[in-house]
């Protein structure tokens, strides 16, 4: 997918109440996010739960999603501790028909060379011929990599189809990434930005080609992409300063799954707002700001209105 853009939602995981995984609910949640106009879906990423799953639940909820996207690309995130279980993964996932997979590099690597070398095993593992995004998201892995590391990366991998940037602060990194493709010094593949969205409207400005992340509104990160690559510039950042309060509050660590979750099910997208435990679980207080933020969003979006 050399021309990859738009909005690639981060999917949330679906459960029943009792921590069995939903498969009606995702096929709805597939159908609810082709309305809002992604362009693809992420699954098994980190708002995802995947770390939740066995390996066996994992190959079967991607080969419902997959199978329910029609059309629609589908990512899926196969990042593990060991090789054994990515490939399995990734193989499964790619017989099923996803378009590629998403590897995030392990905790264990430092240096420039260290997450060079670590993405060439992940390749020999899987096979280079499946397609893979580098998932460059220092505060959940802990690994910071160089613009020159992921130029590397590029240049040695020839299935690295796609960069999930989300480094936070980032914007002056996606610059530099993006000048040195401009340039000819690295290999033009997409660029989507992460970090639940709450840079989008600036990050569309220094060259993402779209998000690759999660939101209770996604149609929201649809419209900005849209706007801003129509240089509607002020209409793009109208919207998105509308949606900003509760995106901030969707971003709070530890929370912000139960919060999406909760508007989700709210907007008929999942019939149950349950995570796999551990945990963290609304208070009626949170229940109660996050019905107040609705209302509000709702004098300005009129797709909020009625879930307060």
């Amino acid at each position: 997918m050399p021309d990859a853009s738009g909005v690639y939602v981060i999917a949330v995981t679906p459960f029943h109440d009792d921590g069995r995984l939903d498969d009606d609910s995702a096929v709805r949640m597939v159908e609810f996010y082709q309305r809002c106009g992604a362009s693809g879906l992420t699954i098994l990423g980190v708002m995802g739960e995947a770390t939740k799953l066995a390996t066996e639940e994992a190959i079967g909820f991607a080969r419902r999603v997959i199978a329910a996207s029609g059309r629609m690309p589908v990512i899926v995130g196969v990042s593990a501790p060991g090789f054994a279980a990515m490939r399995a993964l990734a193989l499964s996932a790619m017989d099923a028909g996803a378009a590629g997979v998403m590897i995030a590099p392990p905790a264990s690597v430092r240096t420039d060379d260290q997450v060079v070398g670590y993405y060439g095993q992940a390749v020999e593992a899987i096979g280079s011929d499946v397609p893979f995004v580098i998932q460059d998201y220092p505060y959940g892995t802990g690994v910071v990599m160089s613009v020159p590391a992921i130029r590397r990366i590029i240049a040695a991998q020839a299935s690295c189809f796609m960069l999930k940037h989300e480094e936070w602060p980032g914007l002056e990194k996606l610059s530099a990434v993006r000048g040195l493709m401009q340039e000819g010094a690295m290999r033009r593949i997409p660029v989507l930005a992460g970090n639940g969205a709450v840079f989008l409207d600036f990050e569309m400005e220094r060259g993402a080609d779209g998000a690759m992340t999660g939101y209770a509104f996604p149609e929201m990160l649809a419209d900005v992409v849209r706007l801003q690559k129509a240089g509607k510039r002020d209409e793009a950042h109208d919207l998105f300063d509308a949606h900003l309060p509760l995106l901030r509050y969707e971003q709070q660590p530890g929370l912000g799954l139960a919060v999406r979750k909760h508007v989700l099910k709210l907007r008929g997208a999942i019939l149950s707002d349950a995570q796999r435990k551990p945990a963290t679980a609304l208070s009626p207080i949170a229940r109660a700001e996050v019905s107040y933020l609705l209302a509000r969003l709702a004098r300005h979006d009129a797709r909020a209105k009625g879930l307060a």
